[in-house]
Formats: C-alpha cells, structure tokens, sequence
C-alpha cells in the first residue's frame, strides 16, 4: 500500500504569507498530499495583518498535521521522516539567513536543513526587496546546499487579472518545483505554450 506524498509547508514571516496559505489550499485540494505545517510566529502576525485575523487558523486547518515551531524534536526534524520535500512560503531573509548558516534553533529552520541533508527538494520563495549582498550571498549558499531559490515573481504572460490569481499562479510554480506525482489534473500548473513572433 502506498502512502500519500509528504510535503513540509513553512509560513515565515515575510510579506506574501497568502502565497503560504494558497499553497495549502492546493495541495488540500487534491486530496492525495500528507502536508505538515509550521507557522512561525512572525507568520502568526503577517497572516493576521494581511489576510485576516482567521487566517492562522484557516491555515492549520488545512494542514493534515501542524507543529510547534519550538518544537526542534518534533517529527519533521528527523531525516528518518521520509517526504516529498519542503517550501517555505514566503521564506523571509531571516529564515533564509538562518539555513544559509546553520541556525537552526527553530523547527522551520531545523526541518529545511533535513531537507538539505537528505538530499530532498527545499523551494524556498525568497520574499525581499531591494537585495544586498548578504541576501544574495545567503541565496547562493542555500542553492550550493541543493534548495532551489524561487522569489515569488508573477509569470506576467500568464495574465493574471486579479491578485488572488497572481497569487495562485505564484502558489503552484511553488509547489510544481516539487514534482510531485499526484496524475491527471490534480494540480492545474500551466505551461508556456509559446508565442508568435
């Protein structure tokens, strides 16, 4: 019997926090993901101030399991628990900066760098801007560990009309960078079909 995909979500606490929110809409969607969430409490307060004050708690709702992110025991700690992989969405300077360097005093930073160690995919959606070197040198770490940097930039030629699906289109590059096997139409990622000249 086979079991459903393990996917790690973080929520930090950069702006964005909708993207976070949308990735576990679409992968509760489907029906066929095991997503374990961990909320920082920077994420608490930036899904409270810019989507809603009932948004952590949509948030963890939506999760199949959810985790203290003091809890560096928990179970996403451990390499031995196997996943699909991880996105930190959006993943703010300070988490990035902390699995660039090695500090990982918190769960978010402790699981990305399983994730790394294991040699299992880590998107992290890099949400700063203007970058200074620092920023771009910690970047540059993370992706000679093996993470794959994905700052949330809109495709523009898919023509997103509104927000919500600018942050939608944000939201499954995210979790198509994953490659996950779930068949058919499960996640509706669209691709470039090309243009005319």
């Amino acid at each position: 019997m086979s079991r459903a995909p393990r996917v790690i979500v973080g929520i930090s606490g950069a702006s964005g926090a909708a993207i976070g929110l949308r990735v576990l809409e679409r992968l509760a969607k489907t029906g066929q993901v095991e997503t374990h969430l961990v909320i920082s409490p920077a994420a608490e307060r930036t899904l409270a101030t810019e989507i809603n004050p009932a948004a952590p708690a949509r948030a963890r709702r939506l999760a199949s399991h959810c985790y203290d992110p003091t809890d560096i025991g928990a179970t996403i700690a451990s390499g031995s628990f196997r996943t699909a992989g991880m996105i930190i969405a959006p993943c703010s300077i300070r988490s990035l900066s902390a699995i660039a360097y090695g500090q990982l005093d918190n769960l978010l930073a402790r699981a990305a760098d399983v994730q790394l160690k294991e040699r299992r995919r880590l998107v992290l959606l890099v949400r700063e801007s203007p970058l200074h070197l620092g920023h771009l040198r910690a970047m540059a770490q993370v992706t000679e560990y093996g993470a794959i940097v994905a700052p949330p930039v809109p495709a523009f030629y898919m023509k997103p009309a509104t927000i919500p699906e600018l942050v939608d289109l944000i939201a499954l590059r995210a979790i198509g960078l994953l490659d996950l096997d779930l068949g058919g139409e499960a996640l509706p990622i669209r691709e470039w079909q090309g243009g005319e000249a």
